[in-house]
């Protein structure tokens, strides 16, 4: 990175073009756990009623010893140009790709869990260089995309409290600060919808807008909900937006949420209560942390695609399942991405400003059939500048992955209206 850059405000921000480069040493050791594993006794869980089902962990498990190759995966990572500082204290690392076209806009993209920046890939090339994918180059962007504090190669993170807003904080100084840029865009779904709405509720002055296809309320897993819009009638056991809120259109949407968070939230209790408790376990075992993960990618787009694994592997190929699981394990990050959650309930967020919308930067929402949670038009047409809505007929909780054409689409139109 230019010194130009680094000295965007004034500041010598240490920026270092960084390279990934795992040691023989670590991926022999990750061999040998994965060839000593043991399984789980595992019966009557063909349809993964109990969780992660048994006979697909030694698949997967088979498939990682004898067949995945991390060396070519990481060269791949390596043709991204990725850069690492420190900064507000904490070890960052994060992608910058220039845009090619007349007037790239800057835009920060995100992840979010059980993700890393890798999951994002397809997206990169067709956001910086869309006239090689057979789209207008006046359509550009700048893509910065961090892994999040504590997430990867943002590590090894030593101080507690980082959560979603306070990420924001950090994103901030590094687009304005360290990077130059006057206003940027912003977009995310999971962490990363929170992390960017967090910018349009504070620092809706330096955004062109916010697109998230995860909109969720800032408040998420809090008690209270002093962003509650007026006028919107809540669940009083799961503090969302009420069943008499969903509308023509958006029937078995309050069903779907309501589901998640009866069924398929245990493992968000166990990260926001005993995150420490759950690092002891991954941080020994490579078949454990994929466990952890592939149970959730299996679960969060069920509805969508259907039951089994032959279904689920044309969304997640066993490559991106290893590929995951095997950098949370090699950095040693199945603990502190957890602490995320921790961080989020015990370090809370509080409200910038007490106006409605929260959000107050344009907005763009996105709604994907196979998504965990969608809220109510009606709670979003309050919670939001909302100036672009959408409800798509495929893609889930993963839409840069499963559908990146959707997802680009939705980007580029949105942030088109902002352009000189």
């Amino acid at each position: 990175m230019n010194k130009e850059v680094q000295m965007a405000s004034g500041q010598d921000y240490q920026v270092e073009p960084f390279t990934i480069s795992i040691s023989d040493e670590k991926l022999a050791d990750m061999r040998e756990r994965l060839i000593r594993t043991k399984f789980a006794p595992d019966f009557g869980n063909d349809d993964w009623r109990y969780g992660y089902n048994g006979d697909y962990q030694k698949k997967l498990v088979d498939y990682w010893i004898n067949e995945y190759d991390w060396r070519d995966v990481e060269r791949r990572m390596n043709e991204l140009p990725q850069f690492k500082m420190t900064l507000m204290g904490i070890p960052v690392h994060f992608i910058h790709i220039k845009g090619k076209g007349p007037n790239p806009m800057p835009l920060l993209l995100h992840h979010g869990w059980p993700w890393t920046f890798w999951d994002v890939r397809k997206v990169l090339g067709p956001l910086t260089d869309p006239a090689s994918y057979g789209g207008d180059p006046n359509d550009s962007f700048d893509v910065v995309l961090i892994s999040l504090p504590g997430y990867a190669f943002s590590s090894p993170l030593t101080e507690s409290g980082w959560n979603f807003w306070k990420t924001a904080d950090l994103e901030n100084t590094l687009m304005k600060d360290v990077l130059g840029y006057e206003k940027y865009a912003t977009a995310g779904g999971d962490w990363g919808a929170l992390i960017a709405q967090q910018h349009g509720h504070k620092y809706a002055q330096d955004l062109y807008g916010v697109y998230t296809h995860f909109p969720a309320q800032l408040s998420h897993y809090l008690g209270a909900h002093p962003d509650a819009p007026p006028g919107v009638e809540y669940d009083p056991v799961l503090g969302l937006p009420a069943a008499s809120e969903y509308g023509e259109g958006e029937e078995h949407w309050f069903e779907r949420g309501k589901l998640f968070v009866e069924n398929e939230s245990g493992y968000g209790e166990m990260q926001l209560t005993k995150p420490q408790t759950l690092a002891s376990l991954v941080a020994d075992s490579p078949a454990g942390q994929l466990a952890w993960i592939t149970e959730k990618r299996y679960f969060w787009g069920l509805e969508e695609r259907g039951s089994g694994t032959e279904a689920f592997e044309r969304v997640w190929p066993k490559e991106d399942l290893i590929t995951t699981a095997a950098i949370y394990f090699l950095t040693e990050t199945g603990g502190t991405s957890s602490r995320y959650y921790w961080e989020c309930r015990n370090n809370p967020w509080t409200p910038s400003h007490l106006n409605f919308p929260v959000v107050g930067a344009p907005t763009a929402v996105s709604i994907f059939p196979g998504e965990i949670y969608k809220p109510p038009r009606t709670w979003t047409d309050k919670y939001f500048n909302l100036q672009q809505y959408r409800v798509h007929s495929e893609g889930g909780h993963f839409a840069p992955l499963e559908v990146p054409d959707t997802y680009v689409d939705d980007v580029q139109t949105f942030f088109r209206q902002f352009r000189n």
